[in-house]
């Protein structure tokens, strides 16, 4: 007797376990019942401080400053702003000779690409060409990225045109193009405060669902507003929603279609088509697809100016402005009746662009093994787009279908882009005459053979296999896109992940526990059906944080779980239930209000003469009990480090 009475009193001097009567009753069980620990007591200045910390600086930016020199301190400045700096230093011949290839390749593929995104914007071609000359520049010294091809993309400039045609119906007054401008500036500058202000995390709330569905939205509708120029309509609507688009096509059906734009359109259509199917086949075979564009607008071009099909009714480009990007710095709206809708739609779109970018940046730094830096790709991304805003050009991005082609190729850095911007100045300067006699409806082609990327049905299958709520997301985009606009599809796409975020935060799933043969573990009894229930109580899971907004749903979720079982209990002849257990491990917080509402569960037990256990509660969550003296109220000894312990301590001699 003196022995056990010796041993009791060292392990409870060493605050390693808890042993009373009740405990003693099952000793053989459960020889030592181990404490919930309280973490060390933290001021609020520490935990406001952590609490920034994590949020806008979990990559502890300044610790390679530490210990570092003014001069030291000035050049690990510059490396962080222009990364380039940096991995500038190991840059050889071997590595210019992959990003070399990469850059020809590219701009190969984005010269005719830019030509045709531009009809998107509803402006000139020399515009995009200028965009993919001034933004790789300024990317490439800027972006974290190896593998990401910057320039114009099909949805943002599908975007801008809706956007800026809305404001300004007119879209070849001078007032459009300096809407445009004015939309790019400010689109920078909402990527720069992102980049600066560490607020990256913001773009994280557009679900992956959600952007699925907006893609595949809006690839369908720029597929649709190519039939302008595939089939050779003059008269087209100037919405972008699929009953209007498909309209408008109906009705010039039997005057308004010409027979040979037609057919250049489905025969370069199908080329472009059949390289995509053998690159997808032979990945050695990539370049086929990337130079396929350039090779049907060269074609294409001397096709129809050795014919003259341009006579015959067949739409073609007809100029491109020569020369290099002119300083737009002037022409930017900072004031005035329009500077309002300039910040508006730079805000959407720049978000747009971003998305797209740290998606695309993701996927590459994942497959290549290093590290992407996002608050670097956005101050990147806004500094290339507030040069650009300056010199003509229109909001850029990452294009996935030329950073595609760029991995491909071989690309080791961001210099394929410098190689590639380098191509496009000499387009610009020496060839862009030769694309006067471009049909429209191979520009057509090239867009819809981009865009059909963007519909990913396997991925629409597997978000219904998954998660049926995403699906709904994925879908509500998709279809405010096609059916509206594509802002009011953006706009679905944001408020369905919104939605999901206030269902899953209001609505946590909580589970009944029950005891698996053989073993001390209890698990959710809908996933394990032979889990045992423990005769005379109820373990219940929390599987979420306890906040003011679902607090109350918890409490009254477990109190109609309490009152369902024992009518099930008694109608089985099974005794009452005396004890409700509250399983808390995944309740990483909790607030004042998910303190009152166990304040309230646990007096709606004391009428009913149930006794409230905890099990498990977290560093913060047991601290926060103690704080409020709700421990008090339940009784410490209430309190345990596992539902077994519990059981041992409370349930019946045969558990």
């Amino acid at each position: 007797m003196s022995q056990r009475v010796g041993d009791e009193a060292v392990t409870k001097a060493m605050g390693e376990i808890r042993s009373g009567p009740s405990s003693r009753r099952h000793g053989d069980t459960l020889p030592h019942i181990h404490r919930v620990g309280s973490p060390p007591k933290q001021t609020l200045f520490k935990e406001i401080k952590d609490s920034v910390a994590e949020t806008f600086f979990p990559d502890k930016p300044l610790n390679n400053f530490k210990g570092k020199s003014f001069f030291g301190i000035f050049v690990l400045a510059l490396q962080s702003l222009f990364p380039i700096l940096e991995w500038g230093r190991d840059y050889n011949l071997k590595k210019f000779r992959g990003d070399l290839i990469s850059g020809l390749t590219i701009a190969s593929l984005c010269i005719p690409q830019d030509i045709a995104y531009a009809k998107l914007a509803h402006l000139d071609p020399q515009y995009a060409l200028y965009t993919s000359f001034v933004a790789p520049l300024v990317y490439a010294f800027m972006g974290s990225s190896r593998d990401i091809a910057i320039g114009p993309v099909a949805v943002v400039s599908l975007l801008l045109g809706t956007t800026l045609s809305d404001e300004i119906s007119n879209i070849k007054s001078h007032e459009y193009l300096r809407l445009a401008f004015t939309a790019t500036f400010f689109a920078g500058v909402t990527q720069m405060l992102l980049g600066v202000l560490r607020l990256g995390f913001l773009i994280d709330f557009l679900s992956h669902a959600a952007i699925v569905g907006f893609m595949a939205g809006a690839a369908i509708t720029i597929a649709l507003q190519q039939l302008k120029g595939f089939l050779g309509i003059k008269n087209f609507t100037t919405k972008t929603d699929i009953v209007s688009v498909m309209r408008s096509v109906f009705q010039a059906a039997h005057h308004g279609w010409n027979w040979e734009t037609i057919v250049i359109g489905l025969a370069f259509l199908i080329f472009l088509l059949v390289t995509k199917y053998i690159a997808k086949r032979n990945k050695k075979l990539f370049w086929v697809a990337a130079i396929s564009p350039m090779i049907s607008v060269i074609v294409s071009t001397f096709f129809v100016y050795i014919t003259r099909a341009d006579k015959k009714g067949v739409a073609i480009v007809r100029h491109v402005k020569k020369g290099v990007n002119q300083s737009s710095a002037s022409e930017i709206f900072f004031s005035g009746k329009y500077l309002g809708a300039g910040i508006r739609i730079g805000v959407i779109s720049g978000m747009v662009a971003l998305t797209e970018a740290v998606a695309i940046g993701r996927t590459f730094a994942a497959m290549k093994d290093y590290a992407l830096d996002g608050n670097k790709e956005m101050m990147a991304m806004g500094a290339m787009n507030m040069v650009g805003s300056l010199t003509s050009c229109y909001v850029a991005t990452g294009s996935f279908s030329r950073s595609a082609v760029n991995h491909m190729a071989g690309c080791k850095t961001a210099v394929s882009n410098i190689v590639m911007s380098i191509v496009v100045l000499l387009t610009l300067l020496l060839i862009t005459p030769l694309f006067k006699y471009t049909p429209n409806a191979v520009l057509a082609s090239i867009i819809i053979a981009a865009v059909l990327s963007l519909i990913n049905i396997k991925a629409m299958i597997l978000l219904w296999k998954i998660d049926k709520f995403d699906f709904v997301a994925c879908m509500g985009a998709l279809f405010g896109v096609i059916f509206k606009s594509v802002e009011i599809g953006l706009l679905i796409a944001v408020a369905i992940s919104f939605a999901k975020i206030l269902v899953q935060v209001t609505r946590p799933r909580v589970a009944v526990l029950g005891k698996l043969s053989g073993t001390t573990v209890y698990r959710n009894v809908q996933q394990y059906p032979k889990a045992a229930q423990i005769n005379g109580m109820l373990i219940v899971r929390v599987d979420s944080a306890i906040y003011f907004s679902n607090s109350n749903y918890i409490k009254e979720r477990i109190l109609r779980w309490l009152s369902e079982e024992e009518v099930q209990r008694t109608a089985s002849g099974l005794s009452g239930i005396e004890y409700l257990i509250v399983e808390m491990s995944p309740v990483t917080d909790i607030d004042t209000s998910g303190i009152h509402a166990f304040e309230e569960l646990y007096k709606s037990l004391q009428k009913r003469k149930i006794q409230l256990i905890l099990a498990n509660p977290g560093p913060i969550v047991i601290e926060k009990l103690h704080a409020s003296k709700l421990t008090d109220v339940i009784g410490e000894d209430k309190i345990f480090l596992t539902v077994a312990d519990a059981v041992s301590t409370f349930g019946p001699n045969e558990v």
